[in-house]
C-alpha cells in the first residue's frame, strides 16, 4: 500500500483497552511508517519501554509510579495485549522507532491532592467522575463522550455502540486505515466545541504538556514523521492552535514529588470495571479473545465456553456449540448489529448450554469473560530491594503469585512448608496481605496451617511502602515489630505482637517485644486487659514448641499474668452489668483454655497453677454477687474438667433456678452453663437431672417475667445443632410418663432417658467396634474372642 501524504502528525485517537482500536492502530502505523511514536503515558516510562521487547514480558502489565517519600501515593497505567498503546509500543520496538510518553509526568500527577478532579491513572474517558465544568459553568457530572455519541446514534448503551462502530469493525485490504481515526477525531471535535473540557479540568494541564512534547518531536523528526496514540478525547486539543507560551503558563507552578517507576504484573480482574479500578471495560477476557481470534470469533468463543463447561462435568456437545452460534448470529441480525457481541453470545449460551440457568454463567464470567490472567515482567525491571528479596523467596519456596485465590495446607515439620509459613507471617506483619490464615480441612494441630493466597497488583504498592523498614523481608519485619513494640500502648497489642513474632520467627525482635511486654504487664492492673492478653501468650508458647524457639522468658511472663488474674478475677466479677458480664464470661473461657496450655516451670508446676485456677472457679460459682452468666460458666468449666461432682453441679443449678432467684438471673445462669458452642445441648440430652431442673424452673417462671427471659433463652438454645434441639424437644414432650425422666433412674444417679438397654442394638455395633480397634481375628471361637466381645458389648451399651 502506498503511504498517503500528510500535512502534519498522525493523531490516532483510541479507546484504552479496545481490541478494535488496537487493530486499527497497527494498520495505521504499518501504513504511515512514522519515525517516532508518541504515546499518552508518563514520561518516566521512557527508560522502561525497551523492556516490552523482553521475552519474559507478558501482558497484562502496568507501569507503577509511586512517591519515594510516600510510597502509598501511587498510580498505575495498565496495558493489556489488546491495548492500542501496547500495540504501538511493540510496533515501534519491532521497527526500531523511538517511543516517547507525552502525558503529564508522574512526578506532577502524584503530587496533586486527592480530590474530585482526579481521573483514572490511564486517562480513561469512558469512566469519568465528577468535577466543575469549564468556563465558570458548573456541571453536576463530568461528560462521558462515548455516552453522548451513543445517544446521538440512537443507542442506549455506550458500550454496545462503541463495539458496533469500532471493536467489531472488520477491515479489508482496500479500506483506508486512517478513516476510522478521522471519523472519531471529528466526532470528538464536535463534543469539545460543545462541552469544552467536559468537566475534566486537569485534562487542560495534561494536554498542554502533550502539545509541548508534540512540538518538540515535530521539530526533531518532521511533521509527517510523527504518530501520536492517545485517548480520542484529547485529539482535538492536540490539534488546537495553542501557543507554546500559553501551554507553559498552564504548567507553571505545578506541585512535584520525587517518584520512581517500574513495570509490575497486572490482571484481567483489575482491568474489569467491577473490580474497583475504572479501566473502562467490563469484559477483558472477551476483548482479549476478539483481539486474538484470527477469524470466526463467535464460533471460537462458543468452543472455549463449551470446553470450560466440560471441564466442570457439564454435558455440552458439538451440537450445543453449533446451535449457540446460530442463535447468537440470529440475535445480532434481529438487533441490527454487525457482529454478535457479548450480549448476544451470553444470551445464546444461557439458552442453549445452560438450560436457561444463570448459575453456570457466573463461572463463565469469572473464567472467560473477565478471565484470571496474571501478567509477568522480566527480572531486569527496576524494583525496590524488598521486592527483589520477596521475589527470590517466592521462587526458592516454590510459592508462585497467582491471580486466582487458592488454599495451601502447610506441614510445619517440613522445611519448605515451615519457610512458607515464616514468609507469609512476616508479610502479614508488614501489612502485605498476600495470604490470610484459613480453617484447614485436615488436622487442627499446631503442626498444621492453612492459608488462602491471592496476589493482587496493589500488593506491589504495599511492598514499596514496607520498603522503608528494610531491604529484606526478614529485616523489614524485624524493624517494624520492634517499632510497634515500643509504640504500643495496650497490653493486648504487645501480646498479639509477641505471637506474631513467634509465628514469623523474628528472633532478633523478640527481646525488644518481651521487654515491652514485661513493662506493660507490670503497669496494667486491669484484670480484663490481663485476661485478654493471656490467650495470645499461651498460643505463642505452643507455637514456640513447634518452631523450636526459646520461649522461657515468655513463659515466665505468661505465668505471672495467670497468677495476677487468679488474684484479681473474683473481685473484678462482682456487680457487673449485663454487657460487662458477657465480656467477662468470654475472658473466663479464654483464660481457662490458656491456663490449660501453659507449660510447667521450675518455680510454678503446672498442677499448682491449675489448682489455683480451679479454686477461683469455685469462688465464682458460689458467690451470689457474681452475675449468673459467670456463675453458670464457672460451674460448667469445673464440671467438664472433672473437678466438680455431678451431684454438686446439680445442687448449684438447683440453687440458681430456685423460686427465690430472679428469673432473669436464672436465665443468665443457664446461658453460662449450657449456652454457646460448648456442648451444653448434649449435656442436657445425656443428664436428665439437669434437664429436669431446667424444665421445672422454666414451667414455674411467672407469666409476667416469662417475656423478659424468653430472648435470653432463645439465644441460648438456638445455638444448638438442629438434631440436639429436636432430641431435647422430644424428651421434654415425652416426660416421665412417656419413658422420659424416670424417678428410679434419677434417684440412682443413672444418666440417660432410655427405658432399658436394647441388647440387640448394642450387639449390632460390635463388628464396627472391632474394625475401629484393629481386631480382625477371623476365628470367633477363641476364648479371648468371647471375653473381648463381652468388653465391646459393655462399651456399646
Amino acid at each position: 500500500m502506498t503511504t498517503p501524504l500528510r500535512d502534519g502528525p498522525l493523531l490516532l485517537g483510541v479507546r484504552h483497552h479496545g481490541p478494535g482500536s488496537a487493530r486499527a492502530v497497527r494498520a495505521a502505523l504499518d501504513a504511515a511508517s512514522p519515525r517516532v511514536v508518541l504515546i499518552e503515558g508518563p514520561p518516566e516510562g521512557d527508560t522502561l519501554v525497551s523492556l516490552a521487547a523482553d521475552p519474559q514480558m507478558r501482558p497484562p502489565v502496568a507501569l507503577l509510579a509511586h512517591a519515594v517519600d510516600d510510597p502509598g501515593r501511587a498510580a498505575f497505567w495498565p496495558l493489556a495485549e489488546f491495548s492500542p498503546e501496547w500495540v504501538a509500543i511493540r510496533w515501534a520496538l519491532t521497527h526500531d522507532a523511538p517511543v516517547r510518553f507525552i502525558d503529564l509526568p508522574a512526578a506532577h500527577s502524584l503530587a496533586f491532592k486527592d480530590d474530585s478532579e482526579d481521573g483514572d491513572a490511564d486517562g480513561n474517558e469512558a469512566d469519568p467522575g465528577s468535577a466543575p465544568g469549564p468556563g465558570g459553568r458548573e456541571r453536576a457530572l463530568r461528560i462521558d463522550p462515548l455516552a453522548v455519541l451513543a445517544e446521538a446514534a440512537g443507542y442506549d448503551d455506550a458500550e454496545r455502540w462503541w463495539e458496533d462502530v469500532v471493536e467489531h469493525r472488520g477491515g479489508t485490504d482496500g479500506d483506508d486505515p486512517f478513516a476510522p481515526f478521522a471519523a472519531v477525531g471529528e466526532a470528538m471535535g464536535a463534543l469539545r466545541e460543545e462541552y469544552g473540557d467536559g468537566g475534566h479540568r486537569r485534562d487542560l494541564v495534561r494536554e498542554a504538556y502533550m502539545r509541548l512534547q508534540l512540538r518538540a518531536a515535530r521539530k526533531e523528526f518532521g511533521d509527517d514523521q510523527v504518530s501520536v496514540v492517545c485517548g480520542a478525547w484529547h485529539v482535538p486539543a492536540l490539534g488546537a492552535g495553542s501557543t507554546a507560551t500559553a501551554d507553559r503558563a498552564l504548567l507553571k507552578g505545578l506541585p512535584k514529588v520525587k517518584s520512581e517507576m517500574t513495570w509490575v504484573p497486572w490482571t484481567h480482574q483489575r482491568l474489569a470495571r467491577h473490580s474497583g479500578y475504572g479501566a473502562g471495560i467490563d469484559s477483558p477476557g472477551w476483548y482479549g479473545h476478539l483481539f486474538g481470534a484470527p477469524d470466526r470469533p463467535v464460533t471460537r468463543w462458543m468452543t472455549k465456553v463449551a470446553g470450560l463447561l466440560r471441564e466442570e462435568d457439564q454435558p455440552v456437545s458439538s451440537a450445543h456449540v453449533i446451535e449457540a452460534v446460530r442463535l447468537a448470529e440470529t440475535l445480532a441480525t434481529m438487533r441490527g448489529r454487525p457482529l454478535a457481541g457479548l450480549t448476544e453470545t451470553t444470551d445464546a449460551i444461557r439458552a442453549v448450554m445452560c438450560d436457561g440457568s444463570d448459575v453456570p454463567l457466573a463461572l463463565i464470567r469469572d473464567r472467560l469473560i473477565v478471565g484470571d490472567v496474571l501478567g509477568e515482567v522480566p527480572d531486569s525491571a527496576p524494583a525496590v530491594p524488598l521486592q527483589r528479596d520477596l521475589t527470590r523467596l517466592q521462587r526458592s519456596l516454590r510459592l508462585k503469585p497467582e491471580a486466582l485465590e487458592r488454599e495451601v495446607d502447610l506441614d510445619l515439620r517440613k522445611e519448605t512448608d515451615a519457610g512458607r509459613s515464616r514468609l507469609l507471617h512476616r508479610l502479614r506483619l508488614l501489612a502485605i496481605g498476600w495470604g490470610e490464615p484459613a480453617a484447614g480441612r485436615g488436622s487442627t494441630g499446631t503442626f498444621r496451617e492453612s492459608w488462602r493466597l491471592r496476589w493482587e497488583p496493589e500488593l506491589y504498592v504495599r511492598v514499596a511502602e514496607a520498603g522503608v523498614w528494610g531491604t529484606t523481608v526478614l529485616s523489614a519485619a524485624t524493624a517494624k515489630a520492634e517499632s510497634q513494640a515500643v509504640s504500643a500502648t495496650a497490653l493486648s497489642e504487645v501480646t498479639a505482637l509477641a505471637e506474631q513474632c513467634l509465628l514469623a520467627e523474628l528472633t532478633d525482635a523478640l527481646p525488644v517485644v518481651m521487654k515491652a511486654l514485661a513493662d506493660r504487664a507490670a503497669l496494667d492492673a486491669d484484670v480484663g486487659h490481663l485476661a485478654q492478653a493471656l490467650p495470645a501468650l499461651a498460643r505463642s508458647l505452643r507455637y514456640g514448641d513447634v518452631r523450636s524457639t526459646d520461649t522461657a522468658a515468655l513463659g515466665e511472663v505468661a505465668a505471672g499474668l495467670a497468677e495476677r488474674i487468679c488474684v484479681g478475677l473474683p473481685p473484678a466479677c462482682a456487680a457487673l452489668d449485663a454487657d460487662g458480664a458477657a465480656e467477662m464470661r468470654a475472658h473466663l473461657d479464654g483464660v481457662h483454655t490458656a491456663i490449660g496450655l501453659l507449660p510447667a516451670t521450675p518455680d510454678r508446676p503446672a498442677g499448682d497453677l491449675s489448682g489455683r485456677w480451679a479454686a477461683v472457679l469455685r469462688k465464682l460459682a458460689a458467690r451470689d454477687t457474681v452475675p449468673g452468666v459467670i456463675r453458670g460458666r464457672a460451674t460448667r468449666l469445673l464440671l467438664d474438667d472433672g473437678r466438680l461432682p455431678e451431684d454438686e453441679a446439680a445442687r448449684l443449678m438447683g440453687l440458681a433456678l430456685s423460686p427465690g432467684a430472679p428469673p432473669a438471673d436464672a436465665a443468665a445462669w443457664i446461658e453460662g452453663f449450657v449456652g454457646g458452642a460448648s456442648g451444653g445441648g448434649m449435656l442436657l440430652v445425656h443428664d436428665e437431672r439437669l434437664l429436669a431442673l431446667v424444665d421445672t424452673w422454666l414451667t414455674g417462671v411467672p407469666a409476667a417475667s416469662f417475656t423478659d427471659v424468653l430472648p435470653l433463652l432463645r439465644r441460648t438454645f438456638s445455638a444448638y445443632e438442629p438434631g440436639v434441639r429436636r432430641t431435647l424437644g422430644e424428651l421434654v414432650r415425652r416426660g416421665p410418663a412417656g419413658g422420659g425422666a424416670r424417678p428410679d433412674r434419677v434417684e440412682a444417679g443413672i444418666p440417660g432417658f432410655g427405658a432399658a438397654v436394647d441388647e440387640t442394638r448394642a450387639d449390632a455395633v460390635l463388628p464396627v467396634l472391632r474394625l475401629l480397634l484393629g481386631d480382625r481375628d477371623p476365628d470367633p471361637d477363641h476364648d479371648h474372642r468371647i471375653d473381648h466381645d463381652n468388653d465391646l458389648a459393655g462399651v456399646a451399651r
